[in-house]
């Protein structure tokens, strides 16, 4: 009797402290960027946790790295990547310094959801005189809600592959997912047809896919090429090219200073507008779905702003 008295003590310890246990073996997940932190918590569910090393408000090709970054890649079981050489300038010293063979590249818990990407923008030729080129093409892809599905699609898979006994979970959260994507996508396209055609100017050659997606047309950039600031004599140009184009909408991206766009709108007659290019770029953007929404409402209210609309 009295050894089963302790054996029930024992087992009603273990109950008492099973939440405890559950929580500690939660599957960590770190992922880049804040959108890949959003999807795959949705993807994922209460089986993980998950926290981006970006900011929203910060240059996604130059994150500032903190001491921080590297005991959270330690303890990773997953590592969630952009890839197209999105990171290419801090994450891998990062993930070399973590020493944790199950985020290195090419191991199960190493996930690049630009696998399941058509890129746009691959370079024929690489060379320093053009800039910050990205090898395998351009990898802003987050901006077009079919590159959120690519995402979504690539985190279940890598999720699948490391926990396969949660598969069905996953899977539920992936196809609940997808229907509100599909759901908001038909949204969107309804709501973004004065955009189609409309001639802008960005700051970074970033909203190619989002401008694709919605019909728009990319007049020229800021930059004088990708991470190469403009000169004087690349500026006049492209207020020329503004003028004569009919270009009324300038483009900034959070991160980038808004003096050189408010100085070439106001030669130009345009408007500028602010677009966050991930999850938490502006105060209301907090999802993914938050991202594609706010950026299509304030194209069209910078359009109206200017009194043009494009042929849609």
């Amino acid at each position: 009797m009295k050894r089963i008295l302790t054996n029930c003590w024992i087992l009603g310890l273990l109950l008492a402290c099973a939440p405890s246990v559950w929580a500690a073996e939660k599957i960590s997940i770190v992922t880049t960027l804040p959108d890949l932190a959003d999807i795959a918590s949705r993807i994922a569910g209460d089986a993980a946790t998950v926290e981006s090393l970006a900011r929203g408000v910060e240059d996604p090709h130059g994150v500032p790295v903190k001491p921080s970054f590297i005991q959270k890649l330690n303890r990773a079981h997953l590592l969630i990547l952009m890839g197209l050489e999105y990171e290419h300038s801090w994450l891998p010293a990062l993930v070399d310094e973590a020493r944790n063979p199950r985020i290195r590249r090419g191991a199960a818990g190493y996930i690049d959801c630009s696998v399941k990407i058509a890129p746009k923008e691959v370079p024929g030729t690489l060379s320093r005189s053009e800039g910050e080129v990205h090898p395998a093409g351009n990898p802003h892809y987050n901006l077009d809600p079919e590159g959120g599905r690519a995402i979504a699609e690539a985190i279940f898979e890598g999720l699948a592959r490391n926990y396969p006994a949660l598969t069905p979970q996953f899977e539920a959260n992936l196809k609940a997912f997808l229907a509100q994507l599909d759901a908001k996508t038909r949204e969107w396209e309804a709501l973004s047809r004065p955009l189609k055609g409309l001639k802008v100017v960005s700051y970074h050659r970033d909203i190619i896919y989002f401008a694709d997606r919605y019909g728009m047309e990319i007049v020229g950039e800021i930059e004088l090429k990708p991470g190469i600031e403009p000169t004087g004599g690349h500026l006049v140009e492209l207020v020329g090219r503004m003028k004569a184009r009919g270009v009324k909408v300038v483009i900034r991206e959070p991160h980038f200073s808004e003096k050189v766009p408010n100085q070439i709108a106001a030669q130009a007659g345009a408007q500028v507008v602010k677009l966050p290019i991930m999850v938490g770029g502006v105060p209301e953007v907090k999802t993914y779905f938050d991202l594609i929404e706010y950026n299509l409402r304030a194209m069209l209210k910078a359009a109206q702003a200017a009194g043009v609309t494009g042929k849609g």
